[in-house]
């Protein structure tokens, strides 16, 4: 999956071409030059570097997403806490809240969450 690994300007383009999907790449470049100040082959670089690493999809001059949104963000949250907190969970929520206070709703979403992932 190592595909999934994103450069930040890689990711901003696959942010635009998330919200706006099934979308012309004609209207890709457009939306492009308006969101990344790209110009036309800027776009059409990095949307066939995107194609070939199997993110995304260019049919009839239509791009898709092969890759969710959700996808790319598990992989990277995923790395991030490997490579910075040597994968402890607890350590990265350690440092992550630092001394902020989280508000009741939070907390019962986190416990939520931890619930739902937990071991049996």
């Amino acid at each position: 999956m190592e595909n999934l690994k994103l450069c930040e300007s890689d990711y901003r383009f696959m942010l635009v071409v998330w919200e706006n999907e099934p979308v012309a790449s004609g209207d890709l470049v457009t939306l492009c030059a308006e969101k990344l100040g790209w110009k036309k082959p800027t776009t059409y670089t990095v949307l066939r570097k995107m194609c070939e690493k199997g993110l995304l999809k260019n049919e009839n001059t239509i791009v898709s997403s092969i890759v969710s949104k959700e996808q790319v963000q598990a992989f990277e949250s995923e790395n991030f806490v490997e490579r910075a907190f040597e994968g402890s969970l607890p350590q990265f929520l350690t440092s992550f809240l630092g001394g902020k206070i989280i508000s009741e709703k939070e907390a019962d979403e986190l416990k939520r969450l931890i619930d739902a992932h937990r071991e049996e």
